[in-house]
């Protein structure tokens, strides 16, 4: 068996075990990995990953560079944990809600440049979509950016929650090879200064 069927094995179990938690029956391809790291360098500042799962975006980020002492790993599922401990061991790994994400202290203190988010935000209710990403701009820097993938038709954080914190969510593209098709969505601070390689996009 190989490490990727392994690994879409494992998801499948998780899966099993919780469908509106994981809410996908595999783990994202390497096509989405791409377009959700499209815009970031290794240089981006400590990152944070929510749901990283069996760890595709996490592999995807030291792959380009990314020291795993830069990356903050909050899952939830106590099997994901295991796996990401062991697969990313210089990493932060928290088991945790990350609707609780404000409460945590993360690197020191310092901020953090970016957030990867693989939270299956459509399956969320408002309150805990607010929660989640009050949480995530709670810990990133003035110019910090929030990446969010979706299957949906648009960003699956809602204009209330948006208008509420003073976000906007930005399309950065889409890939139909990745199961299923998957869009992804760049969030930022309204007023931020944070110099975007994509020029053009659709903003929510």
């Amino acid at each position: 068996m190989t490490s990727r069927t392994a690994e879409a094995c494992h998801f499948f179990r998780a899966w099993l075990a919780e469908p509106l938690r994981v809410a996908a029956v595999a783990p994202s391809g390497r096509a989405l990995s791409a377009l959700m790291l499209s815009e970031i360098s290794p240089a981006a500042g400590p990152i944070i990953e929510l749901g990283p799962g069996t760890g595709a975006f996490t592999r995807a980020m030291v792959a380009k560079g990314v020291a795993q002492e830069k990356l903050a790993l909050i899952e939830y599922g106590a099997d994901f944990v295991a796996k990401l401990s062991v697969d990313f061991p210089r990493a932060r790994t928290l088991r945790m809600d990350a609707t609780r994400l404000r409460n945590v202290a993360l690197f020191d203190g310092a901020s953090a440049g970016v957030v990867i988010s693989g939270l299956p935000l459509l399956s969320m209710t408002v309150r805990q979509i607010f929660a989640i990403m009050d949480g995530a701009f709670a810990h990133l820097h003035g110019d910090g950016v929030f990446y969010q993938f979706t299957y949906g038709l648009r960003c699956s954080v809602p204009r209330p929650v948006l208008d509420r914190l003073g976000l906007k969510a930005t399309f950065v593209g889409h890939t139909f090879a990745n199961l299923p098709p998957a869009s992804v969505y760049r969030i930022c601070r309204r007023r931020s200064r944070h110099p975007h390689r994509f020029v053009e996009g659709t903003e929510a």
